[in-house]
Formats: C-alpha cells, structure tokens, sequence
C-alpha cells in the first residue's frame, strides 16, 4: 500500500528556519543603528517597529516627512559578483537623502527584501549594509521584511526596497517658496552613479561593449564591477549641518532624471536655475559610458547624476559659510551655478557650457 506525503510549506520552497536563522544574523548590525527614541523598545523581529514619539515635544508644530525607494537593477551586478552588503548604503542614501530635501531630519527606516530563496548569511549581509547606511545617516532601523518568494524569483534573485520617516519643524521647512533671485546653487560630489541609470549603464558595458564586472579598468584603477558597485553617499548629515550654520533656502537630491531635470522639482516659477558644466569634471566613469554607449552627451546628463549628487541652494551671504562647513565634514562641494529669472527659459533649470577637463 503506497504512502501519501501531504503538502508542506518546505517542499514548495519556503524555508522558515533560514528565515529564522536570517533574523538573528542581523540583530547586531540593527542594534548599532539604535537612537535614543528606540532603545529599549520591543526588538527585532516583533510585529512592528516602535519609536518614541515624545521626543517630538521640542518641536513646535512637527511636520512627519517619509519617502520610500529601492536600488534598482543595481542588486543584479550585487548578485553577480557575490557582494551584498553595499547595497544597503545605497537604498538607505535614496531614501533619507529624499526626506532632507524638505529639511527633515532622518528617524527611522524600515527594509523590505525579496528572495527566491532564503540564505541567512547573504541576507544579514545585505541588512548589514542597510544597518551601516543607517548609521551613516543618523537614522534608526526598526523593523523589515523578508519575503522568501520560490517559483517567482530564481534561488539568488533578491530584490530590495526601505522607506524612511523623517521630522521638520514647520518654521524650517524647505521647498520652492523659499528660493530667490540671486541665490546661489552649490554643488556636492557623487561618489559615481549612485543607484541610477543601471539599465542604461548595464546595456552599454556589458549588451554592447561586452565588457566583463571583471575586467580591469585603467580609468578606474580597479575592476569594473568595483567601480559600478560603489555605494551611493549620505548625504543627509552633511546636511543638516549646512542647515545649522548656514542660511538654505533648498536642497535637491540628485537621482534618476539627472541634475537638471531634479533641480527644477524645486525651482519656483519665475525664476531659473542656471548650472556651469565648467565648474567640475565628472568621474571617468560617466565619460566612458558615453564614449563605449556612443551616448549623446544630453542623454547622459538626463540619466546620470555625471558627478552631482545633491544641490544645495544659499542665499550669496551664506556661500561662504556653506562651503566651509561642507569642507569641515570632508564633503566635496563647489559653487555651480544661480538662481536667475526665468524670462524665456521653458524649464526650471539647465546646464551650460561644458565641462572641464
């Protein structure tokens, strides 16, 4: 008489003990992004993520900011050279680097990973990561998920996403209104391409060039998949700094559209924000997608951030003050451009000129 082995969640490809195993690999990288107003509340691997709300009493009248995003076809180049713990900088930089745009303060993140299948090292790897961002970013992880997805998602197929919650006193908000005719547009460096553009990057190094991640590259000095895997730059404590001892009246985080097309988000209408390509030389990396993509400079720049990751916008009596601060915290910046009136220009912002060499 034969025997029937009913159904089981392992044998359709879920494995909650990796899960489980996952979970305690990455407790000690979450606590070290513990502040103040999560200690001692509740811990990995609850339910919900806590976070104390008093500590807003300071605040006026507190405004919440959150913003969420992933890191794109950036895991696939992670997933090929077996490096996950990178791409946590980057999806914690895409998100609290949105949320101070307006001014606000970091709090807490929460992370999201999807798995075709569960290996506890990779994932406490790529949350180790995520733990190192926080860190860098002043902010709390205090919670997330990992979805184990068999059947949708190839064994090492892995996705990632975090959202991000954010505090900024009403008074302090930053945003369009607060621009002016005459003020300044300072630029801060990329450290390469952050988490933008990799579908165009990967189709020209690799579906057209036929490079490999690695080939060693003399532009680079390093390989190229070292060179696409560099983690994006937090900007986010850089700055708040700036806020506190300089006058801003905005920033803008330079993501996927490019400088130009970001910038605008935050320019009023009526005025122009006018950028000198001159002023800075992009990475090699940028000139060498073109040259190998035969990429058209203004699709480039409609991309890729080509060396800009965030903007902030002083009043001119505040240029100094701004860039000594950003010298102080080792963060590359320069004076870039204007903010003029709009007068015929149909967009809010463009670059001119070009770039030196």
């Amino acid at each position: 008489m034969s025997e029937t082995t009913g159904a089981s969640y392992a044998a359709a490809g879920v494995d909650i003990e990796a899960g489980d195993r996952a979970v305690e690999l990455m407790k000690e990288w979450v606590k070290k992004t513990q502040r103040p107003e999560v200690a001692g509340l509740g811990g990995l691997g609850g339910f919900a993520g806590l976070f104390d709300a008093s500590a807003l009493k300071r605040y006026e009248r507190p405004l919440l900011a959150s913003a969420t995003d992933g890191v794109g076809t950036k895991v696939d180049l992670a997933r090929k050279m077996g490096v996950y713990d990178t791409i946590g900088h980057d999806l914690v930089g895409m998100v609290v680097d949105d949320l101070v745009v307006c001014g606000a303060e970091p709090l807490f993140m929460t992370d999201y990973i999807c798995v075709g299948k569960v290996h506890p090292e990779r994932v406490a790897s790529i949350v180790k990561g995520i733990a190192e961002g926080c860190v860098l970013a002043g902010c709390a992880l205090v919670g997330g998920e990992t979805a184990e997805h068999p059947g949708l998602l190839g064994p090492d197929d892995f996705d990632v996403a975090g959202a991000g919650t954010g505090v900024v006193e009403a008074d302090h908000l930053l945003g369009p209104e607060r621009i002016r005719k005459g003020d300044v547009v300072i630029a801060m460096a990329a450290s390469g391409l952050h988490s933008n553009g990799y579908s165009l990057v990967r189709h020209v190094f690799f579906d057209r060039a036929g490079w490999a991640l690695d080939r060693e590259v003399e532009e680079f000095g390093r390989t190229l998949g070292e060179e696409l895997l560099e983690p994006t730059k937090i900007y986010s404590l850089d700055c708040l700094a700036l806020t506190r001892t300089a006058e801003v009246h905005g920033f803008s985080h330079v993501t996927g559209g490019g400088l130009a097309n970001n910038l605008a988000r935050v320019i009023p209408d009526g005025l122009h924000a006018r950028v000198d390509r001159s002023t800075w030389t992009p990475g090699a990396v940028f000139d060498l997608v073109g040259k190998a993509g035969q990429v058209e400079q203004l699709e480039l720049e409609k991309t890729l951030n080509m060396g800009v990751g965030m903007i902030a916008i002083v009043p001119a009596q505040s240029v100094d003050v701004a860039l000594t601060t950003l010298a102080d915290r080792g963060a590359e910046s320069w004076v870039a451009g204007e903010i003029t009136e709009r007068g015929s220009h149909t967009s809010g912002a463009e670059l001119v000129g070009g770039y030196a060499r």
